[in-house]
């Protein structure tokens, strides 16, 4: 499991994180939702290491994020953010590889390039893979990207706003393959998102945050009430059977 204790990061007298106490357990999707602000990036840009606490630990797997070294940190957890700035004349394939980075150091064996055409296929990138980056949407530069942390083949994999630059279909089509990836691979996947639906329909936890502190964390079916939702978001929300009498919010 995932485990921050006492937790917390201060950007000024206004605006702080924490501390936060959290366990997220092991297995499936934990969404991360909350409104603008609210500290989700934060909270998981510091469990990568991509961020330092003020104060707390952080422990993935039983290992310490702040003391383990680099390099066994990145055999088990990997983590993609809102910004990326690769070089735009990669081809997928390269960027797909900087996964195997851990392992092979920039030497990738036949070995790698097998594991790098396994998660070009699993996210149906087979027919782009030779195309630069710059040639790409914004979608498909998005599907390259998680493919490449995939491909890093951590146990635990964190996500910030993976369905940015998505439209529907691709969002669906994303949120399918990251269920597919927590249930078939077995990973333990934690993803901020803005859509709470999209947050009922595939997530196994949802960890709603709220002015820097943890509002709420439970099931989707505990989450997805409609005083539970309106104290979260600040607006009405109402709460209706979907497909399968999954949870649907309504807040327009």
């Amino acid at each position: 499991m995932i485990t921050l204790t006492n937790v917390s990061k201060t950007y000024s007298s206004e605006v702080r994180i924490g501390p936060v106490t959290l366990e997220i357990p092991r297995g499936g999707i934990t969404a991360l939702v909350g409104p603008n602000g609210a500290g989700k990036s934060t909270l998981l840009t510091m469990a990568g290491r991509l961020l330092g606490m003020d104060s707390g630990t952080i422990e993935v797997a039983g290992y310490d994020v702040a003391s383990t070294k680099s390099r066994d940190l990145a055999k088990i957890v990997s983590i993609l953010r809102q910004e990326n700035h690769f070089i735009t004349r990669l081809t997928v394939r390269q960027l797909v590889g900087f996964g195997r980075f851990p392992y092979s150091q920039g030497r990738l064996t036949t070995r790698d390039e097998e594991i790098i055409s396994r998660y070009i296929d699993f996210l149906e990138l087979r027919d782009l893979e030779g195309r630069y980056l710059d040639q790409l949407s914004g979608g498909q530069r998005q599907r390259a990207y998680v493919a490449m942390v995939l491909c890093q083949e951590t146990d635990y994999v964190l996500l910030d706003e993976p369905l940015n630059n998505l439209d529907i279909a691709r969002s669906v089509s994303m949120m399918r393959h990251l269920k597919k990836a927590a249930t078939d691979l077995d990973r333990t996947i934690i993803v901020v998102l803005h859509d709470i639906n999209f947050a009922a329909a595939y997530s196994d936890y949802i960890c709603a945050m709220k002015d820097g502190a943890i509002a709420r964390f439970g099931t989707p079916a505990e989450i997805m009430r409609p005083s539970v939702l309106t104290e979260i978001f600040d607006t009405d929300i109402q709460v209706i059977p979907g497909p399968d009498a999954r949870p649907v919010a309504v807040y327009f």
